[in-house]
């Protein structure tokens, strides 16, 4: 909500750039506003006490909207005295909240349950807000059970498009149910103009819901945790639903037959949509295992490296902690990372970039060895020659043998620079 901080400073600027006549004038105004605003409320109040008091006669107790708001809080309670922070992914998940890898690989029971894990009490009030002012109403008008069928059904529809569009970003908030509840109002109020009832919603009681609901669909704008074409659909299926649920429901709740169907078929629909995202992988964690590699062999090697100048060890004693510990440890990643099935978009250019790394760095790996291979091997003196013109061919071979290694070894210091940059562009993704 970047733009609302935007505003608020530039207002603030403004306010002390004024002059002090400017800013009572603006005092005043602004306690004018506040006490009309205050009068259209008492009258608005009033105009809709009819109609509520028609609401509380059908159902006295909102018990099914009090449940949902109860439920979001305890919740968030709970998390507030438990472990880790909000605002950490990881506490979301543990709680339930919705992610990828974890939801489409057996963990499903997270479209529901994510609908009732809030990432922040900013999200919290604004949800309560919305679920409490449109329950009091819809609860009453289309009953209890569709209520709750139409918040469960907009919002695991929410879960499922948010998993397509965002496979490994947790997702939390109830912003997708509370939509399919503004989808089932705004049907309700299109009944009534075409269809006489004992218990009409009142363009009044519109106007009271109005100001909540700007204020809902302005925050979650500006919230990435949900996406606009999950709460888009969320919108449209209550919608629709509510078209064919609430034809009669000035008159009678919805047939518990009707309701019943409605809601098998969007389960039936759930599931098909749910079939081709089974097995999302989240590959950061093989990925930080790869990393872990790098920095642990790192220094091993190093270290080993430091007693080879030092003529404590052969270079034979080199080239075997290459090719008996470092080696085998990044083939084995290198063959993790090439079974992972079922990559998500957003994270195959990092997969493409671990698996260039382990390849590149066991090639600079090999050549190293290779060149310490040679290093250690002697150059044998010929027994069929001797002479000058021996010697001088044996040395010609030593130069050459040396240039050999060297060229090899510049090949695997090339290589292994190669495989850092790419390792250096898998870090910071990994850690998103």
């Amino acid at each position: 909500m970047g733009w609302v901080v935007v505003f608020i400073v530039i207002a603030a600027l403004a306010f002390k750039a004024s002059t002090p006549e400017e800013r009572l004038r603006l005092i005043r105004a602004l306690r004018g506003l506040l006490l009309n605003a205050r009068a259209v409320a008492a009258r608005n109040l009033e105009e809709c006490r009819p109609f509520h008091d028609a609401l509380r006669a059908r159902v006295r107790w909102p018990i099914a909207t009090l449940a949902i708001v109860a439920l979001n809080v305890a919740v968030f309670l709970a998390m507030v005295f438990g472990r880790g922070a909000i605002s950490d992914p990881e506490t979301l998940v543990s709680w339930g909240a919705t992610f990828g890898p974890r939801t489409t690989n057996g963990e499903w029971w997270r479209l529901l349950t994510s609908m009732f894990v809030q990432p922040g009490l900013l999200a919290l009030l604004v949800n309560v807000a919305g679920v409490t002012q449109l329950g009091l109403v819809l609860e009453r008008v289309v009953g209890r059970l569709a209520l709750v069928s139409m918040y469960l059904t907009a919002g695991i529809f929410a879960c499922l498009v948010t998993i397509v569009a965002n496979p490994v970003t947790v997702s939390a908030g109830a912003s997708g149910a509370i939509f399919g509840l503004y989808g089932l109002l705004i049907a309700c109020c299109i009944w009534d103009l075409f269809r006489p009832s004992p218990v009409p919603i009142p363009l009044v009681a519109v106007k009271r819901i109005l100001p909540a609901a700007v204020i809902f669909v302005l925050y979650n704008a500006n919230n990435d945790n949900v996406g606009t074409a999950a709460e888009f659909i969320a919108f449209v299926i209550g919608f629709g639903s509510g078209l064919v649920l609430t034809s009669g429901a000035g008159d009678r709740q919805p047939a518990p037959r009707l309701l019943g169907a409605m809601s098998g078929g969007a389960l039936v629909i759930a599931m098909v949509a749910a079939v081709p995202l089974r097995g999302i992988a989240d590959v950061r964690p093989e990925i930080a295992r790869v990393i872990a590699i790098e920095d642990q062999t790192a220094p091993v090697y190093r270290s080993a490296e430091t007693r080879y100048r030092k003529n404590q060890i052969s270079a034979s004693m080199l080239a075997d902690l290459i090719e008996l510990k470092i080696m085998p440890e990044l083939h084995q990643a290198g063959a993790r990372l090439a079974a992972i099935t079922g990559i998500p978009k957003d994270h195959q250019v990092l997969m493409v970039d671990a698996q260039e790394y382990v390849r590149l760095r066991y090639e600079s790996w090999r050549l190293r060895a290779e060149g310490l291979r040679r290093t250690a091997a002697p150059v044998l003196r010929r027994s069929d020659g001797a002479g000058l013109a021996a010697e001088a061919n044996w040395r010609d071979r030593v130069q050459s043998q040396y240039r050999t290694n060297q060229i090899m070894l510049g090949r695997a210091e090339g290589t292994e620079r190669a495989s850092l940059e790419v390792l250096d562009r898998i870090r910071p993704l990994n850690h998103n």
